[in-house]
């Protein structure tokens, strides 16, 4: 599959933090429904990847997952990680921190991936 996720600057920067103080992290989207859903940034070890998720990618070394009934929702979707002011969830590694993982998407075609909009 070819990556369906893409991360801004400044979530790289972050992640090249969390990366330096956790070791090595994963992903896994949030069960949301639209633009504007969380990520969950989680030490490698500390989720465990179910049968059931896809690899969408990776973003600054980092793998992202996410749920298969997820992905049926959002496969026609490509994903950018990025960061925005506020707190993540209590079960994120950016929490406690004044900024937040943040997902935005776009609508692809399905057969080249290219934005319609």
């Amino acid at each position: 599959m070819k990556d369906k996720v893409g991360a801004t600057p400044a979530a790289l920067e972050l992640i090249a933090t969390l990366q330096s103080e956790y070791g090595p992290i994963l992903f896994h989207q949030s069960g949301g429904c639209c633009d504007g859903s969380s990520p969950m940034c989680y030490a490698q070890g500390d989720f465990i990847v179910g049968d059931q998720d896809i690899c969408l990618g990776e973003i600054g070394g980092a793998p992202v997952y996410i749920s298969a009934s997820q992905y049926e929702t959002w496969k026609h979707t490509d994903l950018l990680i990025d960061v925005v002011p506020g707190r993540g969830g209590m079960f994120s590694l950016d929490n406690g921190r004044e900024i937040r993982f943040l997902t935005r998407s776009r609508v692809c075609t399905i057969s080249d991936s290219v934005p319609i909009f």
